[in-house]
């Protein structure tokens, strides 16, 4: 299976897209000021012979470190069995000695591999961001950090009932589609 994991970060600061409103009437979007935020972590996976796309999502209340990371690794494991390609950037955290580490003692299963700098257009779990943003979280005013983790993984929910739009994000990303793979 070929995996791309990113991470990203959500807010209680809505995304402001465009919308309609009453004409006359501009929608006013009132949000509270704080700095509370989630840090997610995402992986997008393909096994080429089974035509299967996956989504994996884990929500954090801490940054992204190299302790966060291998459980993530640890729980993709239980999920997916089998031979795994890791496809990631060159985050800090990725690069860690304990990450090295970590990553040194599982080469039975996982191979690693590295995306070029400045390539966020290369890693699909990019759209996966984007369409979250642009859907569930678009002119979203969560009251309280739960709220705002229900509304993620009601998205997270929608895009794995959809898995053409996980094969469209691989498209997107220029990597195999569906109709390519014997």
């Amino acid at each position: 299976m070929i995996v791309f994991m990113d991470e990203s970060g959500f807010s209680q600061r809505p995304s402001v897209r465009r919308t309609w409103g009453r004409k006359g009437k501009t929608p006013v979007l009132e949000e509270q000021v704080t700095w509370s935020r989630f840090s997610a972590m995402g992986a997008v996976g393909w096994h080429p012979r089974r035509q299967q796309v996956r989504l994996f999502l884990s929500l954090r209340p801490q940054a992204v470190k190299g302790e966060e990371i291998i459980g993530f690794l640890r729980s993709l494991r239980r999920h997916i069995r089998g031979q795994v390609v890791l496809v990631w950037d060159n985050l800090p955290a990725h690069r860690s000695k304990l990450v090295r580490q970590y990553l040194e003692a599982q080469v039975r299963w996982l191979q690693v591999e590295w995306l070029p700098a400045y390539a966020p257009e290369l890693n699909p779990v990019e759209d996966v961001w984007a369409n979250l943003d642009g859907s569930e979280l678009a002119n979203f005013v969560p009251d309280d950090m739960d709220q705002l983790h229900r509304q993620i993984t009601r998205g997270a929910r929608r895009i794995r009932r959809h898995d053409q739009l996980l094969w469209g994000f691989g498209e997107h990303a220029g990597l195999l589609s569906k109709r390519d793979i014997p």
